[in-house]
């Protein structure tokens, strides 16, 4: 999701989503989708990026033998940079971006999404313990 860095190497994908958290005026483009659809939710993806990390540090010497120790960072840094965009206040995590219902009945490109797409966050008042947790 997000304006894709220049050097991506899945030349078949595009930017997408570059309006994300437009509807509560802050910045949530980036990150990664959810489980082959186009909705970003907060805990798998911040699930994803743990492992993704654990596994680089408990391999790091096979990552490096294999040239792809540079990819698996900038995989990690992809997602950690969206949840420092997610935490945009104290006390204030976006957890999600894009509708179920309305997104499940688009089959397409993420780059060819034209839906609106909410976006939900935890905080004082909207608990999500949990989440943040994750994040973190």
């Amino acid at each position: 999701s997000g304006a894709l860095p220049s050097d991506m190497r899945i030349d078949w994908r595009g930017d997408s989503a570059m309006g994300d958290g437009s509807d509560n005026g802050v910045d949530l483009t980036g990150g990664y989708y959810d489980a082959g659809d186009h909705v970003k939710f907060g805990f798998p993806m911040a699930y994803t990026v743990t492992v993704l990390a654990w596994g680089l540090i408990s391999n790091m010497d096979g990552y490096v033998a294999a040239g792809q120790d540079g990819y698996a960072k900038d995989a990690i840094r992809w997602g950690a940079d969206y949840f420092v965009k997610a935490h945009s206040s104290d006390n204030l995590l976006w957890g999600q971006v894009g509708d179920g219902y309305s997104d499940h009945s688009f089959w397409g490109r993420p780059e060819d999404m034209t839906m609106f797409r909410p976006s939900w966050k935890i905080d004082t008042g909207a608990a999500g313990s949990d989440l943040a947790g994750e994040t973190a």
